[in-house]
């Protein structure tokens, strides 16, 4: 009689959770011996990072069985990046997080509504400074000879024969509908949505085959929270590590500018509601602390799973995360 598998039981694969402490202890190293110190931000907290696509899980505030004076709603969060910005506008110096974040709908190969982020923020540095000790990383954890950087707009020159910020959204629509004809006429008026639809199934699962790849300079459109570029007008000073066609992380040199934060989650929120989401609060404890007085750095948040599942060359992230929202 066959003995029942880990599967069968819905339990952890051991050796994994062991390749788990392995990678978290030389994540720690990395960071430790290059002068950041570890910081523990919270999971839940009153507000959280306004993105037009990504859906925090909310939590009633009367379900927490306390009195204290609290919103209608607090957040589990989706990433550790206002806590974190946080402290270094009350002085801190570089610093870096691993711990679990929560993601609304988050469900596949490559995704669970919970999972563990490696987010860091380096002090004074600039993009330059930080595609490098990104790069080191990853060619350290991954045990490649070294690392790759390209431009967005040359990925998609190299790849399509068009350039991602000049070609008309004709052009982007008949990629897509090559994708999915369907999909192409409900994001037809959304650049970027198509732009990332055609990076992530026509572009990316070509790249960093061989060795990591970081993409850098993003459309100023997609900027998020990152500063323009210097070398582009055209595009923000954003980054990506790419591995075995796979997204790892997702860098920034950091804005500085409060006002400017309103703004963008503001239009972020404007496309939300355009796509049926609640908006998010804007006027967050960041702004505040930016206000105040933000230093210049870099940040990276990458994703330990996705990492591990590379590291161990797993074909999804069931097998690396010990327990999946599907069994938890």
């Amino acid at each position: 009689m066959n003995q029942p598998t880990a599967s069968d039981m819905n339990l952890p694969r051991i050796d994994l959770v062991r390749e788990r402490a392995q990678l978290l202890r030389e994540l720690r190293v990395f960071f430790d011996t290059r002068g950041f110190f570890e910081v523990q931000p919270p999971c839940l907290s009153r507000d959280c990072v306004v993105d037009a696509y990504i859906d925090p899980i909310r939590v009633g505030s009367k379900q927490l069985g306390i009195a204290e004076d609290l919103p209608e709603y607090l957040y589990l969060q989706t990433s550790p990046e206002l806590a974190m910005k946080r402290m270094l506008a009350a002085g801190a110096p570089s610093i870096y997080s691993i711990g679990p974040v929560f993601r609304s709908g988050e469900s596949g190969d490559h995704h669970n509504i919970e999972f563990t982020m490696l987010e860091w923020y380096h002090l004074g540095a600039n993009i330059d400074d930080e595609i490098t000790l990104l790069g080191e990383l990853a060619s350290t954890i991954l045990d490649s000879d070294g690392y790759d950087i390209s431009n967005y707009r040359d990925v998609f020159t190299q790849s399509l024969g068009f350039d991602p910020i000049d070609a008309p959204a004709s052009t982007l629509q008949e990629v897509v509908s090559e994708i999915d004809e369907n999909l192409a006429c409900s994001i037809s008026g959304d650049r970027d949505l198509m732009l990332d639809v055609i990076l992530s199934h026509r572009i990316q699962p070509n790249l960093g085959k061989d060795r990591p790849l970081i993409i850098k300079n993003y459309p100023i459109t997609q900027a998020a929270l990152a500063r323009p570029a210097i070398d582009d007008p055209k595009c923000a000073a954003r980054f990506e590590l790419i591995a075995g066609g796979v997204e790892l992380a997702n860098g920034y040199d950091e804005l500085l500018d409060a006002d400017v934060l309103v703004q963008r989650a503001q239009q972020s929120n404007q496309l939300r509601q355009a796509g049926g989401r609640h908006p998010l609060p804007v006027e967050t404890s960041l702004v505040d602390a930016m206000r105040k007085g933000f230093p210049a750095c870099a940040g990276v948040a990458l994703g330990v799973d996705r990492l591990l599942m590379m590291r161990t060359s797993s074909l999804s992230l069931g097998p690396v995360i010990p327990f999946p929202i599907r069994i938890a």
